[in-house]
């Protein structure tokens, strides 16, 4: 029976889809193929389609099985890191004097990609504010073929109506890529809202756990699925199987993890918004969030990812980083701990001097599964 025949419903999908029993052992969990080549039955006779690991491992295949079940895909493929998988995306759908649509917020290992490798390769790029559906159609040309969408953004917590920018993509015969990473599968579907391809940093939410590095697409359309195989082969920056098994146990937690990031998340931006050392808080739960509405909308909860601006500027928000005790100061984002930073100086200084320069006195927290009043009580400390 196919793993899509078990259940439609998200939790069920997330414990069963790819994770069938082992046929040798009855084992409910798929082993580790730790291994590079397989005996053939004969020239050209592969069991199960396996020959070389970087073409297929069957751990590998029972976590893209897992990705393409959980967002709602046909072909979803694993990667060794997130910006392996953005790369093998741009090659595969770009060639050299395409244009390319980039938000004015975005993780700033991607803008460094387009700006400092993709654009030598002769792809052009221009921002929009993905927010702004006039922004993006201003800033489409003959030559756009891609349309990249981060929501909610990374770091500034913006919102982008996916169904409303699919359309736009469709009207310019664009294609449509939304970076799911902070949101997740379990919080919102881009390929149900419209999207043609959805980007994940594995090393997040779907990992979950801070041991891991990976990337992920996932596609709707098979010809682009294909596509995208065939150059995932060609290039070879795969997930490895240890890390494959590590994310394929990490989306089996997913929808509980995410139900208390969120609560946790939304905790925090309520006592943030009410602190007098903070000038701002950047968090789509909250009702004064200009997409609070689109959110609530194509979001099943609002994510655990809380931006906010302190008052004295840029030491003082480095300071807040500082005094942390139970936040990690660290980069990255999506583990059970809670994490602080300083995206001017971490994980965004890539953009610096760049459109999608982030303000000195912005703070990014990934809250964590942790106790909720020992959070409060830290970042209460922590501000002073």
């Amino acid at each position: 029976m196919s793993d899509r025949h078990i259940s439609q419903q998200f939790e069920t999908l997330a414990i069963h889809a790819g994770n069938t029993a082992d046929p040798l052992t009855g084992a409910v969990v798929p082993p580790i193929y730790q291994v590079s080549t397989y005996k053939q039955d004969g020239v050209g006779g592969l069991r199960g389609g396996y020959e070389y690991s970087r073409s297929a491992n069957p751990t590998r295949t029972a976590l893209e099985e897992n990705l393409a079940a959980l967002e709602g895909g046909r072909r979803g493929l694993a990667f060794a890191s997130g910006l392996a998988a953005e790369d093998c995306l741009l090659r595969t759908l770009l060639s050299p004097g395409d244009h390319v649509v980039i938000p004015n917020d975005a993780y700033g290992g991607t803008f460094r990609l387009f700006a400092k490798v993709v654009s030598r390769w002769g792809v052009e790029w221009s921002v929009a504010d993905t927010s702004d559906l006039e922004s993006v159609r201003a800033a489409i040309t003959p030559k756009t073929k891609v349309i990249w969408v981060e929501t909610p953004s990374n770091p500034l917590l913006g919102i982008t109506d996916i169904a409303a920018v699919a359309q736009v993509a469709r009207d310019a015969g664009a294609r449509l890529v939304v970076d799911n990473t902070f949101a997740t599968p379990y919080l919102q579907q881009p390929l149900a809202l419209g999207a043609d391809v959805v980007v994940h940093s594995l090393t997040k939410y779907m990992g979950g756990h801070s041991d891991v590095v990976g990337g992920a697409l996932i596609t709707g359309d098979q010809e682009l699925g294909e596509e995208l195989a065939y150059h995932q082969n060609a290039m070879g920056a795969v997930a490895g199987p240890f890390d494959s098994w590590l994310v394929l146990r990490g989306t089996k937690t997913l929808s509980v993890r995410m139900d208390r990031h969120s609560e946790n998340a939304g905790r925090v931006a309520d006592m943030l918004s009410r602190h007098a050392r903070v000038t701002s808080v950047l968090y789509p739960g909250l009702p004064e969030h200009p997409g609070h509405e689109i959110a609530a909308k194509q979001m099943r909860a609002f994510g655990g990812m809380v931006s906010f601006r302190v008052a004295g500027g840029e030491e003082a928000a480095v300071e807040v980083c500082n005094r942390a005790k139970v936040f990690t100061l660290g980069e990255s984002l999506g583990g059970v701990e809670s994490l602080i930073e300083h995206p001017g100086r971490m994980t965004h200084a890539s953009v610096a001097g760049s459109a999608l320069e982030v303000p000195g006195d912005l703070v990014r927290v990934s809250v964590g599964i942790e106790n909720i009043d020992d959070l409060l009580q830290d970042l209460q400390q922590a501000l002073g």
